[in-house]
């Protein structure tokens, strides 16, 4: 490392690259490899006063987009941050 913040900056970026490169192309056979990611869809709700109770009911939910895959994908051995290429390429590379 240099005294160059944005230097060392890059050179931690590359190495972490790296890292994340062979743990995508490499797994470890030993490990459980099953891919999985977080998707959000969104609901319009919409409540009620009840004035017995002073607080608000939920009246009535509308969905208001679609289930969409996730754009990053993790795996149960560890990996994170993957997108769904790398994903592939890393079950791939363990069923070979």
């Amino acid at each position: 490392m240099t005294d160059d913040p944005e230097s060392n900056l890059e050179q931690w970026k590359e190495t972490m690259q790296a890292e994340h490169d062979e743990a995508i192309h490499n797994p470890d056979p030993d490990e459980d490899h099953r891919i999985e990611g977080v998707a959000q869809v969104s609901y319009r709700v919409s409540f009620e006063y009840d004035p017995d109770t002073g607080s608000l009911e939920r009246a009535d939910r509308e969905q208001v987009d679609e289930l969409a895959d996730p754009e990053l994908l993790s795996c149960a051995c560890g990996v994170r941050g993957m997108t769904p290429e790398e994903a592939t390429a890393h079950v791939a590379a363990v069923r070979e």
